[in-house]
């Protein structure tokens, strides 16, 4: 018989599951040494990449005279110059369309009305009898009482039939003259010293939208309400040729006509002061922080300059500028609240 040891073989044999290890291992290794290099040589680029960057960045700044590095960098903003134009304050309120002189029309004696003479829209003259009062009580007869007007004009309400028992201070009739209409309004305490006779007012109605009336205060009570605080005004309608505002845009004003009629709601614009070619601001330029009013400039470097102001008369859309700015500076309408004093730019179209 023959042994192994006879045949002079001293080598070893390898089970099968320690070889597929020693590859697996071997090939663990190799895959590990590739991505450290990779990694190595990413690295590498990005150091020589940003480098390269700022050797451009910094040979860029000294050709541009020390401007930004890259337009990313800069905030954009829109600008407006500052212009000289008129600009109004106004307050808005409502307020009803009334007939001039609207008078209600009394008996002189209670009784049973038994006659009336006139209807709604129905025309009547000063001294003309328009209704018939009975005044007799029960076991007593007396002649009609006639009802007369005291003023001229067209009759607006008559709240009353045949057969109704009226006093005294029962409104037979409400007549008023249609020929001049007022707008009557109330003006809160706080704007009453800027009213005065003359001023004038724009007026829309919503029964006719998309046109602007022209008004101005004909008669105001020289006395305030107690319980509202209010002081009541009248205003009359005028034929104004047209206006621009402080935006430049032009105002078309309407006459009132016949399509004006009493009773309609109406919606006044009164101007409280007014203020002709003076250096004036869109509102939203504006920042108001700590007591102060601020707006940014930008200047010929497109760089934003901080300028505290002091503004004057504002409306919904415009201010005042009473100091800080020169016409002609271009003032930042929006991107204002991520500036900062030095701030280089870019401005919008």
């Amino acid at each position: 018989m023959i042994s192994d040891n006879d045949t002079g073989k001293t080598g070893k044999k390898f089970k099968p599951a320690v070889i597929v290890t020693i590859i697996i291992i071997c090939l663990c290794v190799f895959f590990a040494v590739l991505i450290t290099r990779h990694f190595l040589k990413g690295d590498n680029a990005d150091a020589a990449e940003v480098s390269a960057g700022q050797g451009a960045g910094q040979g860029s700044g000294q050709n541009s005279g020390g401007k930004s590095q890259g337009a990313r960098n800069l905030t954009p903003v829109r600008v407006k110059p500052v212009t000289r134009a008129t600009i109004e304050n106004s307050v808005v309120i409502n307020g009803d369309i009334l007939a001039r002189n609207q008078v209600s029309i009394f008996p002189t004696m209670a009784g049973k009305l038994v006659e009336v003479r006139l209807g709604i829209g129905d025309n009547v003259k000063r001294g003309d009898v328009v209704a018939m009062i009975d005044p007799s009580r029960p076991g007593e007869v007396y002649s009609h009482s006639p009802v007369i007007s005291t003023i001229s004009g067209t009759v607006l309400q008559a709240p009353y039939s045949i057969g109704d028992t009226l006093t005294t201070q029962s409104a037979v009739y409400i007549v008023g003259d249609l020929s001049g209409l007022r707008v009557e309004t109330h003006i809160p305490e706080r704007f009453v010293t800027a009213i005065r006779q003359g001023l004038g007012a724009q007026v829309r109605l919503e029964a006719i939208p998309g046109e602007v009336f022209y008004a101005e205060i004909d008669e105001l009570s020289p006395v305030l309400n107690p319980a509202s605080r209010t002081l009541m005004i009248r205003l009359r309608f005028v034929n104004r040729v047209s206006g621009t505002n402080a935006a430049g845009q032009t105002i078309y004003y309407s006459k009132p006509g016949d399509r004006v009629k009493a009773g309609m709601y109406a919606t006044v614009s009164l101007v409280t002061r007014t203020r002709a070619n003076v250096p004036v601001i869109p509102r939203n330029s504006v920042i108001s922080t700590y007591g102060s009013r601020i707006v940014f400039v930008i200047d010929e470097n497109n760089i934003a300059r901080r300028h505290a102001v002091e503004l004057g008369i504002e409306n919904e859309e415009f201010v005042e500028v009473l100091s800080g700015l020169n016409p002609g500076d271009r003032v930042v309408i929006a991107g204002q609240n991520f500036l900062s004093d030095g701030d280089p730019v870019r401005v919008l179209e």
